[in-house]
């Protein structure tokens, strides 16, 4: 059942019920003014009723004697005298048919009060009103004195009544009913709107589409705000789902092929070495003694490079193992373990290690002064990972000139300053080069790497509350500067500042 039609079978029953009281009301008020004057009219006639006998039953028989008013309103009045004693009925003279008002019997001991009856003339009933007392002798009921009225015209009416008072309540109530069904699909059309909107939106699949305003600010109105409001943020949520959803595909694509390249190389030279050795093992012993002839320098060259290619792909798969399992922590929520660090001895540590790293560009070492008695909250081998992962990545794209690592500070941070003379790249790029498996136009079939060390970066910067500032240009290089709090502050994402003067 539709909430329109319970409404409206609520209001219609509502309706009904206070029909029902307000008629019964009516007709109780109007029954009751219809006969208090006739009752009253009636009490004074029978106040002039005297009954003779009544003290002395011995001496003389019971009976009545009438005042000269015999009629009231119109209305002709019936007085009856009923002898309990000698079974006897005395009636007054204006007695117009044969006909005997009905009364109680003895044993039943009538109280004085009026009554209802009907009374048969010539086969028909008619309505009377009696006023009935009894007659007592020595506290015993000797006789009843009953007065009575033809109430035909007022029965007739209160009968017309009734049936006005319930015709009129039905009809109220259908007009009612009809009219609150109508009123009520009106109320409920700017539900039905909604549901139709919704269910649009569900079999489009189309989070974008929002529900119209219908109207005032009401509870309907507040209702579709709060539904679109809703939408907004399935919407939103739905498209990072989304996005995330493509980010992973495209991750574990990416991925799959950076782990291909390796695994091919890898399984390529084992292929030939085995084809190599197998030849060798047929071939390369003396038919006399059965002894192994020494390998020939061809073979032996082959040999190397081949065993020199796996390792060199197993180091970089491997590295690419370990950048994976970093952004799979990241991606799961991992926290970094942080302790107070010194940050001058950290970077001295690095400088050392870096000046080992493969390169053909001249490593320089700045000002660091500013590192003198800075201390940060950081994690000692994560930090040192994020240095190495910026100086790395200016070795691999600065193939001439310099590499400069510096440090500044500003207010409540501290910065390191990895500036160096590469290849720079297109600021346009600058806000992509953070995510996973991504690399610059320029760089990519010139420069080997799996794209993951600046995702692991900006993590590590995340996770550090701090900042990383890139200044680049196209052919004149690139200047990252990683900005790390002395005093934390509120901030918990990292921010990328792009600018693109001249270094």
């Amino acid at each position: 059942m539709s909430i329109r039609l319970r409404l409206t079978l609520w209001i219609s029953g509502l309706l009904a019920v206070s029909m029902i009281v307000i008629g019964i009301c009516i007709y109780f008020f109007v029954n009751w003014n219809t006969y208090a004057e006739i009752k009253q009219q009636i009490r004074v006639q029978d106040s002039k009723i005297e009954i003779i006998g009544a003290t002395n039953f011995l001496d003389q028989t019971l009976d009545l004697i009438v005042g000269p008013q015999f009629r009231i309103d119109k209305k002709d009045m019936y007085i009856q005298l009923v002898n309990y004693k000698e079974g006897a009925i005395k009636q007054s003279s204006n007695f117009p048919y044969e006909f005997v008002i009905p009364y109680p019997e003895v044993k039943t001991k009538p109280k004085e009060r009026f009554v209802k009856t009907h009374v048969e003339i010539n086969n028909n009933r008619y309505a009377m009103l009696t006023y009935q007392r009894p007659v007592y002798l020595d506290k015993d009921i000797v006789g009843l004195v009953q007065v009575g009225v033809f109430s035909y015209n007022e029965e007739k009416f209160l009968g017309g009544l009734r049936t006005i008072l319930i015709f009129s309540s039905l009809v109220v109530v259908f007009i009612a009913f009809t009219v609150g069904l109508f009123i009520a699909r009106q109320a409920l059309r700017p539900i039905e709107r909604v549901i139709r909107a919704t269910e649009q939106i569900e079999n489009g699949s189309d989070l974008s589409v929002r529900i119209p305003a219908l109207g005032p600010n009401d509870e309907i109105g507040r209702l579709v705000s709060t539904l679109n409001v809703m939408l907004a943020r399935l919407e939103m949520a739905y498209n990072e789902l989304d996005e995330a959803y493509k980010a992973q595909r495209r991750f574990v694509s990416d991925a799959s092929h950076e782990l291909r390249t390796p695994l091919t190389t890898i399984r390529g030279n084992i292929e030939l070495l085995e084809r190599m050795w197998t030849k060798v093992k047929e071939t390369n012993r003396d038919a006399d003694t059965g002894d192994w002839l020494p390998l020939d320098s061809d073979r032996w060259e082959l040999s190397k490079e081949a065993m020199s290619d796996i390792s060199a792909e197993a180091v970089r798969m491997s590295t690419l193992v370990n950048d994976l399992l970093a952004l799979a922590r990241a991606d799961a929520g991992y926290t970094m373990e942080k302790t107070p660090l010194d940050l001058l001895p950290l970077t001295e540590e690095v400088v050392r290690r870096a000046q080992l790293l493969p390169r053909s560009a001249e490593w320089k070492v700045g000002d660091l002064s500013a590192l003198n008695g800075v201390r940060v909250n950081a994690n000692h081998n994560y930090l040192q990972q994020l240095l190495f992962i910026f100086i790395e990545n200016a070795f691999k794209y600065t193939p001439e000139g310099t590499i400069l690592l510096s440090a500044i500070r500003n207010d409540q941070q501290i910065g390191f300053v990895v500036q160096d003379t590469g290849i720079g790249m297109n600021p346009e790029e600058i806000p992509h080069i953070f995510d996973r498996f991504y690399r610059a136009d320029e760089s990519r079939g010139v420069t080997v790497g799996t794209g993951l060390g600046l995702s692991i970066a900006k993590w590590i910067i995340d996770e550090h509350q701090g900042s990383v500032e890139v200044t680049t240009r196209e052919g004149d290089g690139t200047k990252f500067t990683i900005w790390l709090p002395i005093a934390f502050s509120d901030a918990s994402h990292s921010s990328i500042i792009v600018a693109t003067d001249e270094i």
